[in-house]
């Protein structure tokens, strides 16, 4: 029977508040005055009436709400009213904690087949008519994961449980693959065919894989199944398998992940221990083989980073992308050795121009779309607002409401990521070296794992449905029509963070269970399967699973990429144990199976044996693909760039403010604002700065109470140089994240903590020669730039199909390509946070300094990028210079002498000295028209984007022993702080730019978001 408890506020509400003025901004000429917003909760169970009653008192606050049973609320006026909910199957986090209260106040579980579904009702009061409040539903819920309905005025509201209803077989089906290649390769692309003949989504396997396959289950005799198909394909795919890093590519026969990345931390821990005679410089300790990678914190502790993008899920549905992202990456944190417990997130969001109002459409274009005829038009792409709203939500709720700070992140705007935005979200994680006990009494070493023979196989925490089914695969490919909605996830970071606890505080330092990872992309696939490369094989029955739903069929259940799950191996003797504790903490684990010798991944279903593969070709049967790169033609990027005449000191002001204006300069304190970055109490510097509140470009935590270490994170990032060298690209990267860091406190020398550093590379058309030319530029660029810092990387991830194909609002085909992207991620140690660095300037007289030399370096700038003009060379690194600089300048912050120091980065030097007065609110007086280096015209000394600057303010007294550490650099001591502008002579004129002028552009973009 199904009840309806609707909970409407007594007082204003800020939920309606917030959607009112929202609609009201999205529909300015609308006559939309008032909005009232009411909570439902709809029970599929048989309750009493004395039973709905006390039921529905728990879920109201009596001070500030009231509640009815079966009926809504209603305000006296109104003239629409939306009803939006989750669609069937999708995961409702609300309705799942509104049914443990249920439970809870009545004292007995839900039966299957019983639920509590939420959904909210927004009534509408105003001058609006149908139409209008059609468009308003559109603004406000997502089609993909959301139905809403829409009624008048009177009108009776029905009462919906969106139930999922499965028609399908449930049983395993076997697949002949003995066909013409077109039809094996449309499998391929496709996937396979239902009892309905509709494709079921694709495989991403080439003509090349799928001959392979068939070739293997020729010699076992039979024809392979669904499942065993499905299960090959996850295992095998890009996302998963890497195999464009992983492949030969021209000369490079181990492939440029092995050479480039994996060979440059091996190179430069060779050099650490070389030159030592003993090995305790070498901070790595885990690297490139597990969920994260980990370096060393101190004497006890170990510290883990991991950062992973969620692209393709977050530009069909953001929200649940970018949930998924930072709950997928928390999970890589817990999954690392025997547990680590995530300490910080951060995050960072590629999207395009906020203001962007192009429709986009994701079917494909018809025969006739050169006459502007589109065949179809039912999915549209959402806008970048709605996505840079929707992945700002997502990170927010899974990370803080799983009780993990956000102390660091980032927005880069550009057009090319209009089609498909890149989500990046990142953990860093806190682990002991080793256990109080383990099963013998004595400490085990817990960043060391391995399944064995015999351990039962747990599924812990979540159940499985049809969200996230062919997750791993469709991020293998563009983003176009045939793009599952089933490859959206939903987590519940609320489940996600009582597995966290009944893990970290009690059954890891038990000793209750051997191995851990996290069931992410491909599910149970993924996670068994790789487990069982640590015992030997593994068999599993997966009618044991527990679902979401009934119907799902084998294939389903094993490759669903559902959230909050982990898979571990819990030896025989433990699994009461480890049972008990997980009861305690309201977390569902489930024996599934167990790890064997045999070399075969078998699994059950229903006592039939539906997939029985050996674990050689599971994980090493994908045939390799020798790949060829080509160096594309010259594109005209390096001509110098047009000029405007002379450069007055009038326009160089409003240039200024222009600039700091702009997305990719401006403040994103409407972020930082609504993450908490105070959870757990280790913030040392926050993650907007000085009074001003300048976004910061680095964070520094303190993790372990009563000790004086600290932690420095930072990242890197300018893809836009990739328009012209992506070797220049990378190297920027990775000069930005480790200049960023060295200013917050960090050091090179490993004596002084070290600094290691993660890449995230994100590509498009990664298919094409010239793009894989690029790739390998990157790739070295990577080696020599890390190995000339000393920065090994722990850990990395890539995503090579960052392309949109679909078309326009006129039915013309478009295919955006994301720019080449690398995101570096830096972390570092240091000994004592009190030596932490900000980049406001903090006393009036202080002395500034220029670090660093400035070239005629503007090429994709965002000076030039504003003006739009295209051109001028790129920023390149010299890693001889810089690095002795970052050691001169770590070195007078440990002595004490520094009071600020800021990154030269987007926007130039005038970016750098408005940010430091803006934080600061105080003004400065600089002549920076000899600095060193080649710049020599106004522009350029202002906005080129030359790498290797550090703006620094010493303390009255602390000039000489500055200058003294400075011997043998390019620096310039450039003027002192204070006073109410910021004042800049040039050559030929002098630039006054008031604070408040400067703190208004700086905040503008994003002011009202």
């Amino acid at each position: 029977m199904l009840h309806r408890i609707a909970v409407a506020p007594k007082i204003p509400d800020a939920r309606a508040g917030n959607y009112l003025r929202h609609l009201q901004s999205v529909f300015p000429s609308s006559g939309l005055r008032a909005a009232f917003v009411v909570q439902a909760y709809t029970v599929s169970a048989k309750l009493s009436e004395e039973e709905l009653k006390l039921v529905a008192e728990a879920l109201t606050n009596p001070l500030t709400e009231h509640f009815s049973l079966d009926t809504v609320p209603a305000p006296s006026s109104y003239t629409h009213v939306i009803e939006i909910g989750y669609l069937p199957g999708v995961t409702d986090n609300v309705g799942h904690t509104a049914r443990e209260t249920i439970e809870d106040k009545t004292d007995r579980a839900f039966k299957a087949g019983e639920a509590v579904y939420s959904s909210f009702y927004i009534f509408l009061d105003g001058d609006i008519d149908g139409a209008e409040a059609e468009r308003m539903a559109s603004e406000i819920h997502n089609p993909l994961i959301e139905r809403a309905h829409i009624y008048p005025r009177g009108a009776e509201l029905p009462i919906i449980a969106p139930r999922v209803e499965l028609h399908g077989s449930i049983a395993a089906e076997t697949v002949d693959l003995q066909m013409s290649d077109e039809e094996l390769e449309r499998i391929g692309l496709e996937g396979i065919s239902g009892s309905n003949g509709v494709p079921r989504g694709p495989l991403a396997l080439s003509l090349k894989q799928m001959k392979v396959i068939r070739k293997y289950f020729e010699k076992e005799g039979r024809s392979p199944t669904d499942i065993e198909l499905e299960a090959l394909a996850q295992t095998w795919s890009e996302h998963c398998k890497h195999t464009i890093f992983s492949d030969p590519l021209d000369e490079i026969k181990e492939g440029i992940y092995r050479r480039y990345i994996k060979g440059a931390t091996a190179k430069i821990r060779e050099q650490q221990t070389e030159n030592r005679k003993q090995k305790t410089d070498d901070f790595c300790v885990s690297v490139f083989k597990d969920n994260s990678g980990a370096i060393r914190f101190d004497d006890e502790y170990l510290v883990t980073h991991k950062v992973e993008t969620h692209n393709a899920p977050s530009a069909l549905d953001p929200f649940g992308g970018s949930v998924t992202a930072i709950g997928g990456v928390n999970r890589d944190c817990l999954g690392f050795g025997l547990g680590a417990k995530p300490i910080a997130n951060t995050y960072g969001f590629c999207v395009g121009e906020p203001n962007d109002e192009r429709v986009l459409y994701r079917d494909p274009p018809s025969p006739k779309a050169s006459e502007g005829q589109g065949k179809e038009r039912k999915h549209p792409m959402l806008s970048p607002r709605r996505i840079l709203e929707g992945v700002v939500k997502g990170i927010n709720v899974g990370g803080n409401q799983s009780g993990i700070p956000t102390p660091l992140g980032f927005v880069a705007v550009d057009d090319s990521f209009r089609g498909k935005p890149l989500v990046f979200g990142g953990t860093v994680g806190l682990i002991p070296r080793k256990s109080p006990a383990g099963s013998r009494g004595r400490p085990r070493k817990l960043y060391e794992k391995r399944a064995k023979v015999g351990d039962y196989i747990i599924m812990l925490g979540g159940r499985v449905g049809l969200d996230g089914i062919h997750g791993a695969t469709f991020s293998s490919e563009s983003l176009s029509k045939g793009s599952p909605a089933t490859a959206v996830q939903i987590g519940d970071p609320i489940t996600q963070k009582k597995f966290a606890d009944a893990l970290i505080r009690e059954a890891r330092d038990q000793g209750l269970y051997n191995s851990i990872t996290d069931n992410g992309a491909g599910g149970l696939s993924g996670s068994v399967g790789e487990m069982a490369r640590e015992s030997g094989g593994c068999e599993v029955d997966i009618k044991k699973v527990p679902l979401k739903y009934p119907g799902l069929a084998p294939w389903q259940i094993w490759i669903s990429e559902s959230q909050e799950r982990m898979t571990l191996a819990v030896p025989k003797s433990k699994w009461p144990a480890f049972k008990k504790i997980c009861e305690r903490h309201g977390v569902e684990a489930t024996r599934i199976g167990n790890f064997t010798r045999s070399g075969r991944c078998v699994v059950r279903y229903d006592r039939k044996k539906v997939m029985d593969v050996k674990l050689d070709f599971l994980h090493e049967g994908r045939p390799i693909e020798k790949r060829k790169s080509k160096k594309p033609g010259s594109s005209g990027q390096r001509t110098v760039y047009g000029k405007r005449g002379a450069a007055d000191a009038g326009r160089l002001q409003a240039d200024v403010l222009k600039l700091l204006a702009r997305p990719n300069v401006g403040s994103i304190s409407f972020i930082s604002q609504q993450y908490d970055h105070e959870v757990q109490g280790t913030s040392v510097t926050k993650p907007l700065h000085g009074k001003g509140r300048v976004n910061a470009d680095a964070g520094v935590m303190r993790p372990v109470h009563g000790s004086h270490k600290g932690i420095v994170l930072s990242h890197g990032y300018c893809p836009w140089y990739s328009q012209i060298d992506t070797y220049a690209m990378a190297a920027a990267a990775i000069d930005t994240a480790v200049r960023n860091a060295v200013c917050a406190g960090a050091s090179l020398d490993p004596k002084e903590g070290g600094l290691a550093i993660l890449d995230n590379f994100c590509w498009s058309s990664s298919e094409k020669p010239e793009r894989l030319y690029e790739l390998k530029q990157a790739a070295k660029a990577c080696y020599d730039t890390a190995v000339r810092y000393g920065t090994p990387f722990i850990s990395g991830k890539d995503s090579m199909h960052n392309d949109f194909k679909g078309f326009d609002a006129d039915g013309k085909p478009v295919h955006i390509a994301a720019l080449p992207t690398l995101l570096i991620s830096a972390i570092g140690v240091i000994h004592d946070v009190a030596q932490a660095m900000t980049i406001d300037l903090k006393r009036a007289g202080d002395a500034l300094y220029l670090v660093g030399e400035t070239r005629d370096e503007m090429g994709a700038s965002e000076y030039l990028a504003m003006l739009r003009v295209a051109g001028g060379e790129v920023p390149a690194v010299d890693t001889k210079k810089n690095a002795k600089a970052y050691r001169a300048l770590a070195k007078a912050i440990r002595s004490g002498l520094v009071a600020s120091a800021a990154s030269v980065g987007r926007g130039g030097l005038a970016v750098a000295l408005a940010r430091g007065c803006i934080a600061g609110q105080m003004g400065a007086s600089v002549d920076v028209s000899k600095i060193p280096g080649s710049a020599k015209q106004a522009e350029s000394i202002l906005f080129s984007e030359s790498q290797g600057r550090v703006l620094v303010s010493v303390r009255e007294g602390n000039e000489k022993g500055f200058e003294r550490l400075c011997k043998g650099l390019h620096f310039a001591r450039i003027g002192q702080a204070g006073g109410e502008n910021l004042s800049i002579k040039l050559p030929d004129q002098r630039l006054e730019l008031s604070i408040p002028a400067l703190s208004d552009s700086y905040n503008s973009y994003f002011k009202n978001w």
